[in-house]
């Protein structure tokens, strides 16, 4: 894949960071290439001991992780990476579900030994993924809520229109060169409020200062703004049967409460999970859709419990 002609554009130093309980900058970061980009990649924890590789959510960055992975690195070595057109990853000319899995295989290959991979909405679906493509590199998977999406009227479309709409869409991105500027920081926290209602102002502030740069017209996303529903047309019912051949013990986790994108109802969840041969469930009392954003310390506790040494 040829990386996007373009670079982004440069920001303005905007210092300090916004502070967050238990949050901790990270002690090393990295840039791996993968596939025509560098992968960037944020680390907590002794450099000698099991990784832990942590994929975030579409529009999320490697710092929604800022207060899980250091609670983790007390035993691990956590890398959290910025998924490509994300976070201070490279932009690309197209992107693609496939190509986002590939850049998480090539990050766990740079660490020379099998890891541990936990992945936060499309990014459980894709360590999910990852893990089905090369087995040997994984050792145990845990999914927070990236168990797919509920089945949409569009599948009623025939495929040849949703993958003619699918194509608009992308060339409509590719116009579109930049995002429209933000006159302040707490503008982009309320923008992202409306998504996810049930994480706080503080939190949410601490996140958009690292998913975002300071331009001279005003406060832009750092994700690519060509990226959309890039996944293409697809049925939600391919998903599940394909990870009957998944070899590792696999955790899925879910909040307890409803939030905007999760969890799945009760009977669709279980149709899907149903398909993994050695799986255990957990459900996170009092937190939604994050839950690692929402319960960090119940859900660091829960993974170190979980996971192998």
């Amino acid at each position: 894949m040829v990386a996007f002609p373009n670079p982004r554009p440069e920001s303005i130093p905007v210092d300090p960071a916004p502070e967050y309980p238990g949050t901790l900058p990270p002690e090393r970061t990295r840039k791996i290439p993968s596939h025509g980009i560098e992968i960037h990649t944020l680390e907590w924890g002794d450099p000698e001991a099991q990784p832990v590789v942590l994929a975030h959510g579409m529009w999320d960055h490697a710092r929604s992780f800022a207060t899980l992975g250091p609670l983790l690195a007390e035993r691990f070595r956590v890398i959290a990476m910025d998924a490509r057109g994300h976070g201070d990853s490279g932009w690309a000319d197209s992107y693609g579900w496939g190509i986002d899995i590939y850049d998480l295989l090539n990050v766990v290959a740079s660490l020379g030994r099998p890891v541990h991979l936990v992945g936060h909405s499309k990014g459980g679906g894709q360590v999910t993924d990852a893990a089905r493509i090369e087995p040997e590199r994984v050792r145990q998977l845990v999914n927070i809520d990236g168990f797919g999406p509920e089945p949409e009227p569009e599948a009623d479309v025939p495929l040849p229109e949703r993958m003619a709409q699918n194509l608009d869409s992308r060339r409509r991105r590719v116009e579109r060169q930049s995002w429209r500027p933000y006159k302040s920081l707490d503008d982009l926290v309320e923008r992202r409020l409306a998504q996810n209602p049930r994480l706080d102002r503080e939190w949410l502030r601490f996140f958009v200062w690292h998913a975002a740069r300071l331009e001279p017209d005003g406060w832009h996303w750092k994700h690519d703004p060509i990226m959309g529903r890039f996944i293409g047309p697809f049925s939600p019912d391919w998903i599940a049967p394909a990870w009957a051949v998944l070899k590792m013990p696999v955790l899925a986790v879910v909040g307890s409460e409803p939030d905007t994108w999760g969890p799945l109802p009760e009977p669709l969840l279980s149709e899907r999970l149903a398909h993994i041969p050695n799986l255990e469930r957990v459900t996170v009392e009092g937190a939604g859709h994050f839950v690692h954003v929402e319960k960090p310390a119940e859900t660091a506790s829960l993974l170190l419990d979980w996971l192998e040494s």
